[in-house]
């Protein structure tokens, strides 16, 4: 066999190219291959889509086991397309879209039934949809804005002129209702905005579904942690609670001898009260002497000192002088040498 070495480097760079662009495709359509993916695709009919997208999840019991693959429109009803992995559905299997989040996410609800594998798409009879309040408000929006207010309170003044001689109920319903005609169209601008800005916070939140949706989860992780940490905090709880009782009865048993120390301790913060102007002096008077103190013992450990009048009387013997008037002593009025 021809070493690769010895082959064509340029076929050689070209096939390997080829291959990794090959086996990067299979990996991401694997599931789609007949004989690597292991899905199995339904289909269920519904009278609306109600805002079911594809991608959207497939659950069975709460878990998802597929998602949605197409939604479109077949005469007056939709058919959606789905794939449920690993596993097969009854041929009396019921699809319900239904909502994930409070936002309008859907996801396709499936609930098996039969004994034989569902090989026609589920009947509308056997699904339903939600009722999507975006919706219906901006449904609810365009209808208003279709009115004419003012022929609407014109109907409701002929017909209240009409009946004004009717019986007394009679005429105070009509009466009601001409009243509120007029203030329908008063306030026809103001109904208008507000249905228009109600749709337009719905719009909002629906962009925000991420968001949103986050948010709810990482309240439901962090309520989830607090859950776990519960025995924990409880165990503190009662450790702290233990430790208040001990320290209650450590001072029950010791009152007897606590008491004697403390009476002693505020005699003796009584005595340094009422001294205190005494300890402010001798402080400030031990000031000097700490500072002759620390000259005296500064230069080693030894004193240094000299006495002065130590020996008899001063002596003169020609060059032999001891005891010389300069070491004379000064003495206080009265006093003597």
């Amino acid at each position: 066999m021809k070493p690769l070495r010895a082959r064509n480097q340029v076929v050689v760079g070209l096939v390997t190219i080829a291959l990794l662009v090959l086996g990067t495709l299979t990996a991401f359509s694997a599931k789609d291959l007949p004989l690597i993916g292991s899905g199995n695709t339904y289909s269920a009919y519904f009278a609306e889509s109600a805002g079911l997208e594809p991608g959207n999840e497939v659950q069975i019991a709460g878990v998802k086991v597929g998602e949605v693959d197409d939604v479109a429109l077949d005469g007056n009803r939709v058919l959606v397309k789905f794939t449920v992995d690993g596993r097969e559905i009854g041929d009396r299997t019921r699809a319900d879209i239904q909502i994930k989040t409070l936002l309008g996410e859907k996801f396709l609800g499936l609930q098996p039934a039969g004994n034989e594998e569902l090989s026609e798409p589920i009947p509308v009879r056997s699904t339903t949809s939600p009722f999507d309040i975006p919706d219906a408000i901006d449904q609810l929006t365009r209808t208003t804005g279709q009115l004419d207010s003012a022929k609407l309170a014109e109907s409701f003044r002929v017909m209240s002129d009409t009946m004004r001689g009717a019986p007394q109920h009679m005429d105070q319903a009509v009466n009601g209702l001409s009243q509120l005609s007029q203030t329908i169209a008063s306030r026809d601008q103001q109904l208008a905005d507000l249905l228009h800005n109600a749709s337009n916070v719905s719009g909002i939140v629906a962009d925000r579904d991420q968001q949103v949706s986050k948010l709810v989860g990482d309240g439901n992780r962090l309520l989830s942690e607090v859950q776990a940490r519960k025995q924990a905090i409880s165990g503190l709880l009662v450790g702290t609670e233990n430790l208040s009782n001990q320290l209650r009865g450590l001072v029950a048993d010791n009152q007897q001898q606590m008491k004697p120390a403390l009476d002693q301790l505020d005699q003796l913060t009584a005595m340094l009260k009422r001294n205190q102007d005494n300890l402010d002096h001798a402080l400030g008077a031990l000031a000097p002497y700490v500072r002759g103190f620390n000259n005296t013992i500064g230069n080693g450990r030894w004193f240094e000192g000299y006495f002065c009048g130590l020996l008899p009387p001063p002596i003169h013997a020609g060059p032999i002088q001891t005891n010389t008037p300069e070491c004379d002593i000064p003495v206080p009025e009265g006093g003597g040498r």
